[in-house]
C-alpha cells in the first residue's frame, strides 16, 4: 500500500504555497505526454530542475476505481517511488478534463502523492479537439471556472492551471483573472496561440506573459522560447515571472537548467552541455534502478531526442535504436548508448586539439541565427525556418561565437531565443 503524505495542517495558497511548499522554484520541467515520467524527472532534478510536472493524465480514464491498468501506467504509486518525498518532490500532477466530477474523483486519488494538481488548458493537438479538453475549452469559461473551483473547494492541496494565450492581450489577461478567481494558485502561461503547433509552432509571445504577470496576484510561470541556459534569465527579466518552464528544449538537453561547470571549454555558453551519450547512459541507469516501470515508448523517445545531434550521422545506430524489441530492451538501449559514447569520444578527440575552445566549433544555422554545437554535445533542436523572411521576424539576433563578437553582443544586449517548446 502506498505511503500517504497528509501531514499539511492547512492548505496554503498563492505565494505561501509557492515559497513554503514548493521552495520558490524558478526552473521547471513541463508536463509532457509520455516524456515527463518519473525517470526523466529524477534526471532533470540532478541537473537543476526545481519543480516537475507529471505527463498529462486523462481524468475520464483515471477516475473509475476499476481503472487499475491506466492508473498503474499514468501515475503508479504502488512501488512507493512516484510522488514520494524521497524520489519525486516537489511534484505537480496534471489532468485534462471536461467533467468536474470526473476531475475531482481523479484528483482525490492523487492528492496525497503530490504538492498540487494542475489542469491542462493548453493542449492544442487533434486528440484534445476530439476529446474536448485542453485548449479546446478556451471559449467555455464557465466550465473552466467549475473545473478549477471544484478542486479548489475540495482538495487538500492547491489547484493550478496551464493555459495558452488569445490573440489579444486584453482577452488573455481577462482569461487569466478568471482562472485566478476560480481558485488557481499558480498560473502557467504558454505564450502561444492554440493554432501554434507542429510546423507552425513559431515563437511564444512574452508580452502576453508579462501582461498576465502584472495583472494577477498569484505566482506566474512562463512557458516558451527557452533553448539555452541564458534564455532563462532573459525570460525572467523581460516578463517578471516567478519561474520559467521548458518542455522540448529540456528534452533535447536535460541539463538545460544547469550552469556551466568551472572547466567549461567555452566563453559564450553559460549553461551545461554535457556529452549526450553520457546523459543517455545516466537516464538508462535511472530507468533500470527503479521499481516503477517506465514505458519503452518513453525511453525510446528520450534516446532519440538526447542523441539527436549525432543520430543523423551515425545512421546504423539510429536504425538499430529503432529496431530494438523484445525482453531485454533496456539492455540493448544501453549497448547502443555505449557505442555512441565511444564514437563521440573518438570524434571529440580528433577535433579538439590542444587548448581549442568549443566556441571555435560552434556554427550558426542560417535561417534561424541559432547556434549549432559540436555533434557530441547535448543541445537544443529547432526546425530551420522556411525562408529568410521568417528569419527576419525573429525577436533576437544570432548569438556570436567569436570573442570579439561576444564583447559587442554584450554591449548591445543580443541573445538567442526561439524555442519550439511544445508542452501541453
Amino acid at each position: 500500500m502506498a505511503v500517504q503524505t497528509t501531514d499539511r495542517p492547512r492548505k496554503l495558497a498563492g505565494y505561501d504555497f509557492y515559497h513554503q511548499i514548493l521552495g520558490s522554484p524558478k526552473l521547471i520541467v513541463a508536463p509532457m505526454v509520455d516524456q515527463s515520467e518519473l525517470a526523466w524527472r529524477i534526471l532533470s532534478r540532478r541537473y537543476g530542475a526545481q519543480l516537475c510536472y507529471t505527463p498529462m493524465i486523462n481524468a475520464k480514464m483515471f477516475s473509475p476505481p476499476s481503472a487499475h491498468a491506466y492508473r498503474a501506467q499514468a501515475f503508479n504509486t504502488s512501488c512507493l517511488e512516484e510522488g514520494s518525498s524521497a524520489h519525486d518532490r516537489p511534484l505537480i500532477v496534471q489532468f485534462c478534463a471536461n467533467n468536474p466530477s470526473q476531475l475531482l474523483a481523479s484528483a482525490l486519488a492523487v492528492q496525497d502523492h503530490c504538492d498540487a494538481v494542475d489542469i491542462n488548458l493548453g493542449c492544442p493537438q487533434d486528440i484534445a479537439r476530439k476529446g474536448h479538453y485542453g485548449s479546446f475549452l478556451m471559449d467555455e469559461w464557465e466550465l473552466i471556472h467549475d473545473l478549477i473551483n471544484v478542486l479548489h473547494e475540495n482538495l487538500s492541496v492547491p489547484v493550478t492551471a496551464k493555459f495558452r494565450i488569445f490573440p489579444s492581450v486584453e482577452k488573455t489577461v481577462a482569461y487569466a483573472k478568471m482562472l485566478e478567481s476560480a481558485g488557481a494558485q499558480i498560473l502557467t502561461c504558454h505564450g502561444r496561440l492554440r493554432t501554434q503547433r507542429g510546423q507552425n509552432t513559431g515563437l511564444a509571445d512574452w508580452a502576453h506573459i508579462k501582461a498576465v504577470k502584472e495583472a494577477v496576484r498569484v505566482p506566474v510561470f512562463a512557458n516558451g522560447n527557452i533553448l539555452f541556459h541564458e534564455d532563462v534569465e532573459k525570460c525572467l527579466k523581460e516578463t517578471g515571472v516567478d519561474g520559467v518552464m521548458s518542455a522540448e528544449g529540456q528534452l533535447y538537453n536535460p541539463a538545460l537548467f544547469a550552469p556551466a561547470s568551472s572547466g567549461n571549454p567555452s566563453s559564450t555558453l553559460t549553461g551545461a552541455h554535457p556529452p549526450h551519450a553520457d546523459l543517455a547512459l545516466e537516464y538508462l541507469a535511472i530507468v533500470k534502478s527503479l521499481k516503477t516501470p517506465t514505458s519503452t515508448s518513453a525511453v525510446k523517445g528520450h534516446l532519440f531526442k538526447i542523441m539527436h545531434p549525432a543520430l543523423s550521422r551515425e545512421t546504423d545506430l539510429r536504425e538499430k535504436l529503432g529496431r530494438i524489441r523484445g525482453s531485454n530492451v533496456i539492455g540493448e538501449y544501453i549497448e547502443v548508448a555505449k557505442e555512441m559514447k565511444e564514437r563521440m569520444e573518438r570524434d571529440a578527440t580528433e577535433v579538439m586539439k590542444g587548448e581549442q575552445m568549443v566556441d571555435d566549433l560552434i556554427t550558426i544555422e542560417p535561417t534561424t541565427g541559432l547556434r549549432v554545437l559540436p555533434h557530441w554535445l547535448s543541445q537544443p533542436y529547432f526546425r530551420p525556418l522556411k525562408s529568410p523572411t521568417e528569419a527576419s521576424k525573429r525577436v533576437s539576433s544570432p548569438v556570436p561565437t567569436t570573442h570579439e563578437d561576444v564583447k559587442r553582443a554584450r554591449l548591445s544586449g543580443q541573445s538567442a531565443i526561439g524555442d519550439i517548446d511544445i508542452s501541453l
